[in-house]
């Protein structure tokens, strides 16, 4: 189970990696104990490995098929769960290159921010693409 989890579904903490619904969300974040920053990237880890597959990342680059995903998460979990559900509502976010980069950067600063420290991050699941040997299985 990630650390800060309450269930052993990731999915289940997938509200709290919403960030792009609140602007200062890294303060908010940053407001928290550690093992909820920790928690939330793991969730957030979760989120993206999950939507790494084959059939939303094909011609995309591996920086854009990141980026992207990342402005699907931050779009809420309605949106999240449509892509899983019919990946044809990835094309939204890919067409129009809607990108939030700067979501896997929050808990990071906002683990900085409570410890003084930098972070060596390492989660369950890795969100980089092409990582989900499932998803881009044939």
């Amino acid at each position: 189970m990630p650390p800060g989890s309450t269930s052993a579904d990731p999915s289940s903490g997938y509200a709290a990696c919403q960030p792009s619904r609140d602007l200062n969300s890294e303060q908010a974040l940053a407001q928290s104990p550690v093992f909820v920053v920790t928690g939330f990237a793991e969730q957030l880890s979760w989120a993206l490995y999950r939507l790494d597959r084959k059939e939303l990342g094909q011609g995309l680059s591996g920086d854009a098929f990141l980026y992207t995903r990342c402005a699907v998460v931050a779009a809420g979990r309605e949106a999240f769960e449509g892509v899983l559900q019919d990946p044809r509502a990835f094309a939204l976010f890919a067409t129009d290159l809607i990108w939030a980069e700067s979501l896997l950067y929050t808990p990071d600063h906002a683990y900085e921010r409570i410890t003084g420290e930098e972070w060596d991050r390492s989660a369950r699941y890795s969100y980089e693409s092409y990582s989900n040997t499932g998803g881009w299985a044939v």
